[in-house]
């Protein structure tokens, strides 16, 4: 029974996805990504192998009353039964069994030197591993995919033999063959080569066939830089089922990316696979997947990154200006995502007054232009100094409402603030030093003088500076350092280099990125601390 159309979108990001060095996904995390796959409108989630790891076997028992599934199928994965040993024998093939998924993916060994060196058996028993476990999960009433392990360079070795592996679980049963290219070595043409030849030699189903019949599937990994363009090239030469992680997770250099797989398909050659407006939602579960995983999104990722539709060349800012359409590929909204435009030394008029109307100021027109072009020049030599707006909004707002309004936004003014960090003799290595800061400013008219303590210079300084500023504004109670980073510019000075501090600031609803140069680190973090409580102050005052 083919409960999902024509193609389908099969997620292996809880189980092939969580080979990833340094992924290490809890029942709680995969039952989490399982809703906002079927968020998302895949076909297939792939839970993990019940029986053979102790947190997968915990993960489909509670997957039974936790998850409720609105457009994917859960799918358990294992192996074919042990050399030598019945189907309804086997414990591994129990476990599938005793899931309660309804659909079981099998992999199957398809390159003869696998089955002689790791399996230990011929090839004869390896085809009645295959018959038996698909035909008797068959009789227990679960639908049954079959994955080709090593197929592609199974297929060079003994096209044959791997073509007869493919057949036998057809024969017993199996809905879906799917071919592996688990060594990541494939390039497009040879996967859409073997690909055509296998639906050939099978007699497999089209895309738009109707019910019935075998899907051939592509399983790609990513080792040659190829796993979106390999999966593609398969589609196009006749495989029905892809397979794939969100974010391209999965061990060595990632599988594909079903994202950018799927998007492609359907943005790019009007195949529908996602239940209709889904894609929409890619960026967002992108995202809250990675949130999940620990795993930080990657900018650049196609599609759902945060510079997929990024624009930092004033060139680029004036043709979008005129038609967004004419530096971008796609509108982002059709993926859930947002252009952005970057403010740099290299930005020109037509970027300012994009990212000022993206913040809510107004730049347009000739009454503006001299405004403008002030605002370019001070970006220019301000970036010329060290500091970066493209990943500073919060300054940068700072800087327009400077320029437009006349006058920084303002609600202290600073006096003096010092920072001492007491380091004692014979202390313990690893315990971190005493840290005391002291901030004098006047906010609503009132003369402040407020020390704090932290466990480093800077989060003494932010501790004073809250302090201070929070008796005059009790919604500073609210902000909260999230993020912190450092950059040297100049190294060649050494430690008399210039230093660049980034810091994101939360009220507990949103988040902000201050910058901050100077002489040293602490200068720096001063300059961005500032720029935080200003810009959160003027979101609240808003």
């Amino acid at each position: 029974m083919d409960l999902h159309g024509d193609f389908h979108v099969y997620d292996t990001t809880m189980r092939d996805g969580a080979q990833q060095e340094g992924l290490n996904l809890s029942v709680a995390d995969k039952l989490t990504i399982a809703t906002l796959l079927d968020g998302l409108g895949v076909g297939y989630i792939e839970g993990g192998w019940p029986g053979a790891n102790p947190k997968d076997t915990e993960f489909f028992r509670r997957a039974a009353t936790e998850l409720d599934l609105r457009h994917a199928r859960l799918a358990a994965f294992g192996a074919t039964r042990r050399a030598g040993v019945r189907a309804a024998d086997d414990p591994g093939t129990a476990a599938l069994r005793d899931s309660g998924a309804g659909t079981v993916t099998l992999v199957a060994k398809a390159h003869t030197r696998h089955v002689e060196l790791a399996l230990r058996t011929t090839l004869e028993e390896n085809l009645a591993m295959v018959r038996d476990t698909v035909t008797h999960l068959r009789e227990e009433g679960q639908q049954v995919f079959v994955d080709a392990e090593h197929f592609f360079d199974g297929y060079r070795l003994d096209r044959g033999y791997a073509l007869e592996v493919l057949r036998t679980a057809a024969e017993a049963g199996a809905e879906v063959v799917a071919l592996c290219d688990t060594n990541g070595g494939m390039l497009p043409p040879w996967v859409a080569d073997t690909v055509h030849d296998v639906v050939e030699s099978l007699g497999a189903r089209g895309a738009g066939s109707g019910s019935g019949g075998l899907h051939v599937g592509i399983h790609a990994h990513n080792d040659t830089g190829c796993a979106v363009a390999n999966s593609l090239a398969a589609v196009e030469a006749g495989a029905t089922h892809v397979q794939g992680c969100i974010n391209g997770y999965g061990e060595r250099t990632g599988n594909a990316d079903l994202v950018t797989v799927v998007a492609n398909l359907e943005l790019k050659t009007g195949r529908a696979l996602l239940p209709d407006g889904r894609l929409r939602e890619a960026t967002r579960i992108a995202h809250a997947v990675a949130e999940v995983t620990n795993v930080p999104p990657a900018s650049r990722q196609p599609y759902v990154g945060t510079s997929a539709f990024a624009h930092k060349a004033g060139l680029h800012a004036s043709a979008i200006k005129v038609d967004p359409n004419l530096y971008q590929h796609m509108d982002p909204v059709g993926v859930g995502n947002d252009m952005r435009l970057l403010v740099s030394d290299m930005a020109g008029r037509a970027s300012i007054e994009l990212k000022g109307r993206e913040l809510g100021f107004d730049l347009s027109g000739e009454s503006r232009k001299e405004l403008v072009g002030r605002i370019t020049d001070r970006v220019k030599v301000l970036e010329s100094r060290g500091y970066t707006f493209e990943a500073a909004d919060a300054s940068f707002e700072l800087l327009l409402a400077e320029e437009v309004e006349g006058r920084r936004p303002s609600y202290f003014d600073v006096e003096s603030w010092r920072v001492i960090t007491e380091t004692r003799a014979g202390a313990p290595v690893g315990v971190e030093a005493l840290s005391e800061a002291t901030v004098k400013l006047c906010a609503a008219d009132v003369r402040y003088v407020v020390t704090g303590e932290g466990n480093g210079p800077v989060n003494a300084l932010d501790q004073a500076l809250r302090a201070a500023i929070g008796q005059a504004y009790p919604e500073v109670a609210r902000f909260e350092l999230i993020d912190y980073k450092v950059r040297i510019l100049d190294q060649g000075h050494g430690t008399d280099a210039i230093t660049r501090v980034l810091i994101e600031t939360t009220d507990g609803e949103s988040s902000w990125v201050t910058v901050g140069v100077g002489a040293n680190v602490i200068e720096a973090s001063w300059g961005a601390l500032v720029d935080g409580v200003t810009f959160g102050l003027r979101r609240h005052a808003g």
